[in-house]
């Protein structure tokens, strides 16, 4: 018989010689919990190692210190996420590296830990095992029990985290399966929900806790942006985008795809609606940044743009003002349907677009770029401020002969569940582009080529980074390093070495168009398209911004040759071109 509210502080006591699995979706808390545990475990004086996969030590310090962790209190840490990335893993005496990548190093840096800290009553906290799962799936089953439950069963304690919805259910099932414990995380509304499925010491239980509801995302920080580059930026629409600056941002629609769906395999529920939000932001600032624009484009403005945009003849208005934008972008042919369209409810309809093309009948829809940045649009200009939003109501993704979307003022009922992926369709959808990608490299098989537009269109860069939350930049980094390693397993198992798998992955980069990749003792790209817009706007910022790449590298170098690339230049930073060394 289930029962009802145990505390807080008997659930996140994990028992000696036990397993305590915490799952759930991503977002429900499970981060915040095992933090908890930790605080508690330190509090009680015993040795504490925490495994981090998805954040730095730093940023896990930095959270531990907002809850209550003294200054003086130095964890100990297993870093397995700086390294895999292809960032700067410094080791110490309270942190080893480690590499998600690589199970046995994971293995062997929580042992030498567990030397140091000593082998008496340890607590290990484990977050997550995620990106080990997605990293290594055919080997984390043998990882879970040839350490996590060993170590358990040694006198120890182990809590370790597991996202629902990032994986097979039967894979979560079976990890499940191993521990001695199972604890399960849900959100609601104003509340998250712990229920014990199974414990050693206590009986099946649920307990819910109230939670303050999130602030908004703050829309980007116009003081980022140059009115200077803001007048060479109309200087280029006025002139059509031609020459020089068509040229910097042309890609291959190949590459943008692959980046965004590797990345949506951290978070398939979640991801896409991060990104409809950032894209929906970005739309909005289309209106913030017109007193960046020159006086005559802020005149045009002020007479030609309507007070709002719900009739009709309004909303054809905008989009004949913005829809050769779409156009010099080549990212589809975009129509607005006034035929079909009524006062508070307008369709957009797009053939060849570049977020669909290539995924004919995969089982979802698949743009999300432009029916955002479209509402974001709508309301960065109405005076009125509404919000507006669009859901793709038709795509080739279902079959459809063309992609068409639905842009109304509110809140649209149905778009949360357009947006959310299941897993398995996430992972379809990279298997489908791993098979396209390494056809092309082994057997020169053409990638994705749209019949009348061809396969380049102008990429607006990595610009979302600089509204997007850690997850995402997580979910970047780590679908890089995914990719890459999945590459480079994938042409050796084909027979190439590892000099030609490298050279065949750098001159698959140049035909991208992803900037002008060249290596040596390190690797150096110019123009690089995942940093480029950052720069070419932004003046004052300050964090390299090649998130995907450098983690693709890094997955990269390790299956191949057995080493690390980090980041050591970026243009988004001022920099003449990005560069990467490897170690």
């Amino acid at each position: 018989m289930e029962r009802r509210g145990l505390s807080l502080a008997e659930i996140q006591e994990v028992p000696r010689e036990s397993l305590i699995l915490l799952v759930g979706p991503p977002g429900a808390g499970k981060s915040t919990f095992c933090h908890q545990v930790v605080l508690n475990g330190i509090a009680a004086e015993r040795p504490v190692i925490f495994v981090t996969t998805e954040q730095s030590p730093a940023a896990v310090t930095e959270l531990m210190r907002e809850r209550g962790l003294e200054e003086a209190v130095a964890l100990n840490f297993v870093d397995a996420f700086t390294e895999t990335v292809g960032l700067t893993c410094t080791q110490s005496p309270e942190t080893i590296c480690a590499n998600c990548a690589d199970l046995n190093s994971m293995s062997v840096a929580i042992d030498k830990l567990r030397q140091r800290v000593g082998q008496s009553h340890v607590l290990l906290a484990f977050d997550s095992l995620t990106s080990p799962y997605l990293l290594n799936k055919e080997e984390i089953f043998r990882f879970i029990r040839l350490c996590l439950i060993k170590i358990a069963a040694e006198g120890n304690s182990v809590v370790a985290l597991m996202d629902e919805g990032c994986g097979k259910e039967e894979d979560l099932g079976a990890i499940m399966s191993t521990a001695d414990g199972i604890l399960k995380m849900e959100i609601k509304e104003k509340s998250r929900i712990i229920n014990v499925i199974k414990h050693p010491r206590l009986e099946p239980a649920t307990t819910e806790i109230p939670t303050s509801k999130a602030s908004a995302s703050k829309i980007f920080d116009t003081a980022l942006w140059d009115p200077k580059i803001m007048n060479q930026f109309s200087e280029a629409l006025r002139s059509g985008f031609g020459g020089e600056l068509e040229r910097r941002f042309a890609v291959n629609l190949f590459w943008p795809n692959f980046m965004r769906w590797s990345g949506m395999l951290w978070d398939p529920k979640r991801f896409p609606m991060m990104t409809y939000e950032i894209w929906k932001q970005w739309g909005a600032l289309s209106g913030v940044m017109i007193p960046l624009f020159p006086w005559y484009v802020r005149l045009f403005y002020k007479l030609y743009v309507p007070e709002n945009f719900s009739k009709v003849k309004d909303m054809k208005k905008l989009w004949q003002l913005f829809g050769r934008m779409w156009d010099l972008r080549h990212d589809g042919f975009i129509k607005y349907m006034d035929s079909i369209s009524k006062t508070d409810e307008h369709y957009i309809r797009a053939h060849e677009y570049y977020e669909c093309c290539g995924f004919d009948n995969i089982g979802t829809t698949t743009a999300s770029m432009l029916s955002a940045v479209a509402a974001g649009m709508c309301q960065g200009f109405e005076k009125e401020r509404r919000d507006w939003n669009a859901v793709e109501t038709k795509c080739v993704g279902l079959g459809d002969p063309y992609c068409e979307f639905k842009l109304v003022p509110g809140e649209v009922g149905e778009l949360k569940a357009s947006l959310e992926k299941d897993s398995s369709v996430v992972e379809n959808i990279h298997e489908r582009l791993m098979n396209q990608l390494v056809e092309f490299l082994i057997n020169g098989k053409p990638l994705v080529e749209r019949p009348t537009l061809g396969s380049d269109f102008m990429m607006s860069g990595n610009i979302m980074i600089i509204a997007a939350g850690e997850r995402y930049r997580m979910a970047m980094r780590m679908g890089g390093a995914k990719s890459g390693k999945e590459v480079g397993e994938r042409l050796m198992n084909w027979g190439l070495n590892e000099d030609d798998t490298i050279k065949r992955v750098i001159d698959f980069m140049n035909y991208c168009k992803v900037g002008k990749v060249t290596m040596d003792e390190t690797i150096r790209i110019t123009e690089n398209r995942e940093s480029v817009f950052t720069k070419y706007y932004m003046t004052k910022w300050e964090e390299p911004s090649c998130l995907f790449t450098t983690g693709f590298f890094n997955g990269l170098f390790s299956a191949v040759k057995n080493k690390h690339v980090r980041e050591i230049k970026c243009i988004a930073i001022g920099d003449p071109y990005c560069e990467w060394e490897i170690i």
